[in-house]
């Protein structure tokens, strides 16, 4: 019920779960709780080395990490052959 609950926010930047079972709350952060980052027996927080951000009317996209940097950035492909002589 409390996880029905909390998907039927609109909102989704982050939600914690407390638990003795860690596989359990683990497998209710990654595959059941709707939210940008859910921490297991831990506040929700930001780390500089890890993606953050959220779903639903808490926006799109991530900021901080590898996944955040790559949403700032255009790929570019330069292909050259080497000069004819």
């Amino acid at each position: 019920a409390a996880i029905t609950l909390a998907n039927q926010s609109r909102f989704g930047l982050g939600a914690a779960v407390f638990t003795r079972d860690v596989a359990r709350g683990t497998e209710i952060a990654s595959e059941r709780l709707e939210a940008g980052i859910v921490c297991v027996n831990d506040c929700v927080r930001s780390d500089p080395s890890l993606p953050f951000g959220g779903i639903k009317q808490s926006g799109f996209g991530r900021e901080l990490g590898p996944a955040g940097a790559r949403a700032f950035v255009n790929a570019k492909t330069v292909r050259t052959r080497p000069s004819r002589r």
